[in-house]
C-alpha cells in the first residue's frame, strides 16, 4: 500500500491540493464544514429548481442546533453568498445562492476535472 509521500495521488487528493490552492489565491473567511453543507443543499435545491425556506434549512438537524443553522446562514448572507427573499405575505424567506456562490461552485467544478485529467 503506498504511503502518503506517493507520487501516484488519487484524483480526489490532487481536486484537494487544487482547492487548497485556490483557497490561498482568494483569500477570505473559509467556510466551515456546516456552512459548506448548507450551501451545497442550497445550490442542489436551486439547481433542481426547488424552493429552499430558511424553515427547511434550521430543521436539518443533522447539520446542527436551529440557533447554529441560523448563525451559518447568516454567515453565508454576510459573504454574499446566498440571498433571503421574503414571500408576498412576509412570513417565508427563500434561500437563493448568489452569482458569487455559483462563480464558487464553477471553480471547484474546474479544480474537479483538472484533477480528474491529470490522472
Amino acid at each position: 500500500m503506498p504511503g502518503p509521500s506517493s507520487s501516484k495521488n488519487s484524483a480526489y487528493i490532487r481536486f484537494l491540493n487544487l482547492i487548497d490552492v485556490l483557497d490561498r489565491i482568494n483569500p477570505g473567511k473559509k467556510l466551515d464544514a456546516t456552512e459548506e453543507s448548507l450551501l451545497n443543499k442550497i445550490v442542489l435545491s436551486a439547481h433542481q429548481g426547488q424552493v429552499m425556506l430558511v424553515g427547511d434549512l434550521i430543521s436539518l438537524a443533522e447539520f446542527g442546533s436551529q440557533a447554529t443553522l441560523h448563525g451559518r446562514l447568516k454567515n453565508l448572507r454576510a459573504m454574499g453568498l446566498i440571498e433571503m427573499n421574503a414571500d408576498e405575505d412576509g412570513r417565508k424567506k427563500h434561500v437563493v445562492p448568489t452569482k458569487l456562490a455559483i462563480k464558487r461552485y464553477e471553480e471547484l467544478s474546474k479544480c474537479l476535472e483538472k484533477a480528474v485529467r491529470a490522472g
